[in-house]
């Protein structure tokens, strides 16, 4: 299923219908629109696979190895579900997000999916960069001390930690606080797609919300955007064509006829004359 010009119209009319406000820090912003991931999927190629008349979505990648299911009715913390098959180069992975983890923020983390695989980043350049807090045992945190990245092991013998990201209300170990939201990739989630959902967190700049969207928490700043509804559908249009391209080009690298060894071309060569 691609994404339809019906789609497309319907997130246009839902942003002409309100006052846009630039909300921040990203980990408080709240869920916002989760059409921000799944029509940027749709756009690159992505099919669902689930009932339409459920409040699931399940949708699976061209080559059928991610699968990413939304389920607002799932009975634990994790509303969000992403599996990702091996591959020749990659092992298996799975991540998971909690109800409140800020659209956008994953939507960073979903087109890179569709890029091609690169030499893996530190995923921690990007945390630091943006001023984040490390302490002692190397976890880092927010300025406001209310979002926390951690990669912790299994055991002594496990010498690939996971990733556990959790915006609580405040940080207190002995009495933690109610968790918000919270993140987690296991050991085998590749680098640049950790990085990914890093950069997006991380990202200084505000995400936009209708007056009366629901933010993670009360200590979310808002004001008054300067951008106009018609401005956030066009950077949202902008998204949805560069996915479009980006599936075209991975497509074209999938089907394009591997390159004949030099010596083969060589032997050919030789006989014709």
């Amino acid at each position: 299923m691609s994404l339809t010009e019906r789609q497309i119209a319907a997130f246009a009319d839902k942003q002409a219908g309100q006052i846009p406000f630039d909300t921040s820090p990203r980990h408080l912003a709240g869920p916002g629109d989760a059409r921000h991931v799944t029509h940027g999927l749709a756009a690159a190629g992505w099919t669902t696979s689930s009932d339409p008349l459920s409040s699931e979505i399940v949708m699976r990648s061209p080559d059928h190895r991610h699968v990413l299911q939304f389920d607002p009715q799932s009975a634990t913390s994790a509303w969000w579900r992403l599996h990702a098959e091996a591959s020749d180069t990659e092992p298996r992975w799975y991540a998971e997000f909690g109800a409140l983890v800020p659209a956008e923020v994953l939507a960073g983390l979903t087109d890179a999916l569709l890029e091609p695989a690169s030499s893996p980043p530190d995923p921690w350049g990007q945390v630091d960069r943006a001023g984040w807090h490390r302490d002692e045992a190397g976890a880092a945190h927010s300025p406001d001390a209310m979002c926390h990245i951690e990669r912790r092991t299994l055991s002594g013998f496990h010498d690939r930690p996971s990733w556990h990201i959790q915006t609580r209300d405040a940080r207190d170990v002995q009495f933690p606080k109610p968790l918000i939201w919270h993140a987690y990739f296991d050991e085998h989630t590749p680098a640049r797609i950790v990085g990914a959902f890093f950069t997006a967190l991380t990202d200084q700049a505000p995400v936009q919300r209708g007056l009366f969207d629901q933010t993670a928490h009360h200590r979310a700043v808002q004001e008054r955007s300067h951008l106009h509804p018609q401005q956030v559908v066009d950077a949202y249009t902008a998204r949805m064509k560069a996915n479009r391209a980006q599936a075209r080009i991975a497509r074209r690298q999938q089907t394009a006829p591997a390159p004949r060894p030099a010596s083969a071309c060589a032997t050919q060569q030789a006989a014709r004359r």
